[in-house]
């Protein structure tokens, strides 16, 4: 009997990841899009839940504007946070599990070292209230929900700080990039990985874990350090290369403010599906070769 996945957000990042990846016999994931299944209308997923039997959920959809969710609080909160939980109360009760991608911004980025799961969070921006009014939502709406936030994502695809990266130095040989924010990035192909190891648990166990979880590439850098790599693997590859010029985040302000530690510890992840990313380095790499081309080698 084929095992079928519900995976929302199929043209973002990670969604595009997920449906790159290789599925076991028998596992067939589905991406609708909006036309077919609008998580702003609770009657929209009534009906696609009632379309066939479903035996887990992802949910990578989101909005993601940081910035601009400043000023549309509404619609960042009904993607965010009302859609998750329609979206959640669907799958309980049709008795399965949903996976629910969140972010690094609940947390206020004011501490030291890695973010524990289950340190405490305090939101500062608008985006990070609405994904955190999202994870209490789809706790609440279903038991059988692992919440897995990520920070920097980061792929060959859609729009992401590598690419503008390598966009803008392919015509600025100068740049300032901020380097007062330390985080990890993660690669969205490394994540949606370990998205399909957890899903998979959940198909053949019950009883698989549950909770939160965070999901980043190991180490950590700024944004400047991660600019810096990016041009070193994109020169050495014949691509744009630029020099990068350190400045704080007053330097260039924002409407949205960015933690400035967004540093997440992975433990849980290791612990309980023995999941271990690698360094973040490495997957930068691999993203630039495929965007660029490899580096010769040594």
């Amino acid at each position: 009997m084929t095992r079928h996945i519900l995976i929302t957000g199929g043209a973002g990042q990670v969604g595009l990841e997920l449906a790159r990846l290789n599925w076991p016999e028998g596992v067939e994931p589905h991406f609708p899009d909006r036309t077919e299944l609008d998580l702003a209308s609770k009657d929209s997923i009534t009906a696609f839940f009632a379309t066939r039997e479903w035996s887990a959920v992802i949910n990578c959809a989101a909005y993601t504007a940081v910035d601009k969710a400043e000023s549309e609080v509404g619609v960042a909160f009904l993607a965010n946070a009302q859609g998750p939980a329609w979206l959640a109360e669907a799958s309980r009760n049709a008795g399965i599990p949903i996976l629910h991608v969140s972010t690094d911004y609940v947390f206020d980025g004011l501490g030291e070292g890695d973010y524990p799961e289950d340190a405490p969070v305090a939101p500062t921006s608008v985006y990070g209230a609405s994904k955190l009014a999202g994870e209490i939502a789809v706790r609440a709406a279903n038991p059988r929900s692992a919440i897995v936030r990520t920070a920097w994502v980061l792929s060959a695809h859609r729009g992401n700080f590598l690419k503008t990266m390598l966009r803008v130095g392919a015509t600025n040989p100068e740049m300032r990039v901020v380097d007062d924010q330390q985080g990890c990035p993660t690669a969205a192909a490394d994540l949606a990985a370990a998205l399909q190891v957890m899903v998979l648990r959940h198909l053949d166990d019950a009883d698989a874990p549950v909770g939160t979880y965070h999901f980043v590439n190991g180490g950590k850098t700024t944004w400047c350090g991660l600019a810096r790599t990016i041009f070193d693997l994109s020169g050495a590859a014949g691509g744009p290369s630029a020099n990068v010029t350190g400045i704080t985040t007053a330097d260039y302000p924002t409407p949205a403010r960015r933690p400035a530690n967004s540093a997440l510890a992975t433990g849980g992840l290791t612990r309980d599906y023995g999941i271990t990313p690698r360094p973040w380095q490495e997957a930068v790499r691999d993203i630039v070769a495929e965007l660029v081309g490899p580096a010769p080698k040594e």
